[in-house]
């Protein structure tokens, strides 16, 4: 008995744990070069001052850093959110069961993603800052602007960008597999559930990148920045000084950077899992 609960709480939150880590280091060693791309599109000096095409993997120590421990959070706390609470709810609220683990799981991983985020894209974008380690620009943060305006700085809005990627990701992702399953008879390989996670990880980054653009704004931002960093108020002075298409700086690279993001990632998550499943049952 003692056993079968060991095995049954390492397949709820090692599982998940692990299988998270191997798949956020995959997909972000991978996808790393398009990322810079994005942020350098989104950036205030514009592309070419940000660094144009040169050094794509500028801050990418920072993320292998990240990445692992981000995505095993994530993992742990939406799967372990999200068996808790199914099994008392009816069929019909299992999205809104979904996107509540996911929220949770999100808000976890911003407490590391956030530092993270300042100190690679300020590598990403900065002139010269391509010999500073991740450390020493998040110190430098921190005596300049404190904690919570330094290395902080923009925790909301990433929340913000966040919270509705994941709303649309992860209902869309089960979803998908739910479908995919009844006409399988119940059962769903990891290619599958691959090109699942490449369809909704697309979509929910073509609809939220205009959360993510003033993000990128707001992290970027020297801390004498006159104008309040807020993320409508940057919305709102995007719209209309570029328009439509400047809230929509960047899609191109981040859609492609998240379709193929998402099949890597869900495949490699849902491939490693169920190996470590087996193990632990």
């Amino acid at each position: 008995m003692e056993l079968s609960k060991k095995g049954s709480m390492s397949s709820l939150y090692l599982s998940p744990l692990l299988a998270g880590a191997v798949a956020g280091f995959s997909v972000d060693v991978t996808l790393y070069p398009l990322d810079t791309l994005k942020t350098r599109l989104q950036s205030q000096q514009g592309f070419h001052k940000a660094g144009g095409f040169r050094g794509v993997y500028k801050g990418l120590m920072t993320v292998v850093a990240t990445s692992m421990p981000m995505s095993a959070l994530f993992f742990m706390s939406y799967e372990g959110t999200k068996s808790t609470l199914l099994p008392h709810a009816a069929s019909h609220w299992a999205p809104a069961v979904h996107m509540f683990a996911a929220s949770v799981g999100e808000v976890f991983a911003c407490v590391i993603r956030v530092p993270a985020e300042i100190a690679k894209q300020r590598k990403q974008t900065y002139v010269g800052s391509g010999t500073r380690s991740a450390i020493s620009i998040l110190l430098e943060a921190y005596k300049s602007e404190g904690m919570r305006k330094g290395v902080y700085r923009g925790f909301l809005s990433t929340v913000a960008r966040d919270l509705p990627f994941s709303f649309i990701e992860l209902p869309v992702w089960e979803l998908m597999k739910a479908t995919v399953r009844q006409h399988n008879n119940g059962e769903i390989t990891s290619l599958q559930s691959a090109v699942c996670g490449s369809l909704a990880g697309g979509f929910a980054a073509a609809a939220t990148t205009p959360l993510d653009l003033a993000k990128t704004r707001i992290m970027l931002a020297e801390h004498t920045t006159s104008p309040k960093l807020r993320v409508l108020a940057v919305l709102e002075h995007t719209y209309c000084t570029r328009g439509l298409r400047g809230l929509f700086a960047g899609v191109a690279p981040r859609t492609t950077a998240f379709m193929i993001g998402g099949f890597v990632f869900f495949g490699v998550y849902d491939d490693v899992k169920a190996v470590l499943e087996k193990k632990f049952s």
